[in-house]
């Protein structure tokens, strides 16, 4: 079963980890796939994969942070997809530090591209939504954003504040028939965590019911869910993703 046929999905933060997972997962269901990246490299590279295994794909560079980017990309889409079904709001970023030792440029940078950076893709796309009659925006919180975390101050705040617009735009674009959702991820073996110690590490492990970290495929198997007629009754949720983190 072909679960996103026919729509036209676009993923931000494509270019790799969970981004890359989702683009070539949505692909897979049927779906023709904005791959959207700031690497305009990347995002060719993992739009190939799609091609050459006989999906739908177009690469686009997008500075999520910048309107101008964002506006560019979308209308990118549009003349080639001529609709937008699923934004999936996935690009994040992390510049770690304890509190008091956190430069301005650390805490803006990572507000611009996972508060702002949400914002500006959804603002932008939602219009050509309500247009069509409906579609669905799913942001990526994470299990941090709900809980916190030691050294992560702007991570933390970008992340509890896409919850907190995720319910808001639920109630706005609800009666347009758009569905709003997030995912909040447990900790993801990715190119994030990479510098993250192994003995931290261990200790997420031992926390987790499940014992292991995420994998790329459990984040980009919900975003799916969430972006296919299968949520048709599903609006306004975080759905953790983090085999169960107890904190």
């Amino acid at each position: 079963m072909m679960r996103l046929k026919d729509k036209v999905a676009i993923v931000t933060g494509a270019g790799q980890g969970i981004g890359r997972v989702t683009a070539l997962t949505f692909a897979r269901e049927g779906a023709r796939v904005a791959v959207a990246d700031i690497n305009l490299a990347a995002a060719e590279k993992v739009a190939a994969e799609i091609t050459d295994s006989d999906g739908e794909a177009l690469a686009v560079q997008i500075d999520v942070s910048q309107l101008e980017s964002v506006e560019a990309a979308v209308a990118m889409v549009l003349e080639w997809g001529e609709r937008v079904d699923a934004l999936i709001n996935n690009a994040g970023i992390t510049r770690d530090a304890r509190m008091h030792k956190m430069s301005e440029a650390q805490w803006d940078g990572v507000i611009a591209v996972n508060l702002k950076g949400v914002w500006l893709c959804s603002k932008t796309v939602a219009p050509l939504m309500i247009a069509q009659g409906g579609g669905s925006i799913v942001n990526a919180s994470s299990v941090v954003g709900i809980h916190g975390n030691f050294g992560q101050t702007n991570y933390v705040a970008s992340k509890s504040g896409v919850i907190g617009m995720t319910k808001t735009w639920a109630r706005e674009l609800g009666p347009s028939g758009i569905r709003v959702n997030a995912i909040a991820p447990g900790f993801t073996m990715t190119e994030m965590i990479q510098s993250v110690p192994e003995k931290v590490l261990d200790t997420v492990k031992e926390r987790t019911p499940l014992r292991r970290l995420g994998d790329p495929q459990d984040i980009a198997n919900a975003y799916l869910f969430l972006a296919s007629d299968e949520s048709s009754f599903i609006t306004a949720q975080i759905i953790s993703v983090d085999g169960g983190l107890i904190f």
